[in-house]
């Protein structure tokens, strides 16, 4: 597998790219250079050598049949030292220089990404938000947050298929209106019903599916929205100190979910637009989409994990908005003190308020 590694003109240092200033940064001469002028790095993707067929075996033992399916192994150029790694890898750091490499010819030819969403969040900027995300949660049990620390924090570039669709939409709800009152004898409930109608056309313009298997769905659907008007042509220069991987799920597998998100948006615009009522209750939701265009693009996040009694806690951030989410340990004491209590409070207030009630009675 042939490694692509950025080096500095001045030092030879290897380049990683700075979200802060949005360029490529020199650790060792603190030289910076716009990704613009790497572009010829990039040029020469599609006459990268193909994977080497690499035959694994030890001497004590022989490896058994599809032990090996999925497994690569790349050769740093810095020091030689070789990385072990999936088919999907794509950028990474040599654990043995920290070198940041990127393994080209994943993103050569069919592979090649359309667009790019550079980081702007930096990983002291992830930790930040990680802390941030602790304020304010009573139910967080404090041990979690003196003793946790972080086992990995990681930038990842994502790849993700982009969906462009148009969609007519015809729909029928049953809204109602309640109205009270009441005279000397007696109390009164009107319900008056409307059937009501909506139709119209709508267009969406790269709506997102994850194309990993290896990242959750609804963790990064999470993180979104994505500001598309920041995307870049693809080049390998903005993985250089990152990871990367390339899509394991085709744009074919990821048409059903992006259908169904846009369907879903679609049912939510249109009944967001029946107002006035008491509730509302739909009684026919029809739909029909034309599919547009697709895109591959790989966006940024980053990935925060920690295990804490046994159990993994995976946090994400948007690596351009800051976006952050991540489910926390609940502290099942203080769920029941802040429960008792809250009874107990709404119990007591009752209480006199029946009293008083009782006190006013001829």
């Amino acid at each position: 597998m042939a490694l692509q590694e950025f080096r500095c003109p001045n030092c030879g240092g290897a380049l990683s790219f700075e979200p802060g200033i949005q360029e490529l940064l020199c650790p060792y001469c603190n030289s910076t250079i716009n990704v613009e002028a790497l572009e010829d790095y990039g040029s020469g993707l599609d006459d990268s050598q193909p994977d080497e067929n690499i035959n694994w075996s030890y001497d004590a033992s022989s490896w058994e049949e599809g032990e090996q399916s999925g497994l690569c192994v790349y050769s740093c150029k810095s020091c030689g030292g070789e990385i072990v790694g999936d088919e999907t890898l794509g950028a990474t750091s040599c654990p043995f220089c920290g070198n940041p490499v990127v393994m080209a010819s994943k993103f050569s030819g069919d592979l090649k990404p359309d667009i790019v969403i550079p980081f702007k969040n930096g990983k002291s900027q992830a930790i930040a938000a990680l802390k941030q995300h602790y304020l304010g949660k009573r139910l967080l049990p404090k041990v979690f947050k003196d003793e946790n620390h972080l086992d990995e924090v990681k930038g990842v570039y994502v790849p993700f298929w982009l969906f462009d669709a148009d969609i007519d939409a015809d729909m029928r709800y049953t809204a109602k209106s309640t109205n009270h009152w009441s005279d000397s004898k007696f109390n009164y409930t009107e319900t008056s019903a409307y059937s009501v109608k909506r139709s119209g056309h709508l267009s969406f313009m790269q709506v997102p599916v994850d194309g990993s298997t290896v990242m959750d769905d609804t963790l990064m659907e999470s993180i979104e929205p994505f500001h598309w008007e920041e995307a870049v042509d693809f080049q390998t220069a903005y993985l250089a100190g990152f990871f990367a991987n390339k899509y394991d799920v085709d744009s074919g597998h990821s048409i059903e979910r992006a259908s169904q998100r846009i369907v879903n948006s679609t049912e939510d615009v249109f009944r967001g637009t029946v107002t006035g009522y008491d509730s509302v209750t739909p009684e026919r939701q029809s739909t029909y989409m034309r599919e547009g265009g697709i895109k591959y693009a790989l966006l940024p996040v980053w990935m925060l994990s920690t295990k804490w009694k046994d159990r993994n806690f995976v946090f994400a951030m948007n690596g351009q908005t800051g976006k952050f989410v991540g489910d926390l340990p609940l502290d099942k004491a203080a769920r029941n003190k802040w429960f008792w209590g809250l009874f107990l409070g709404s119990f007591a207030i009752l209480a006199v308020m029946a009293i008083v009630m009782i006190g006013l009675m001829p």
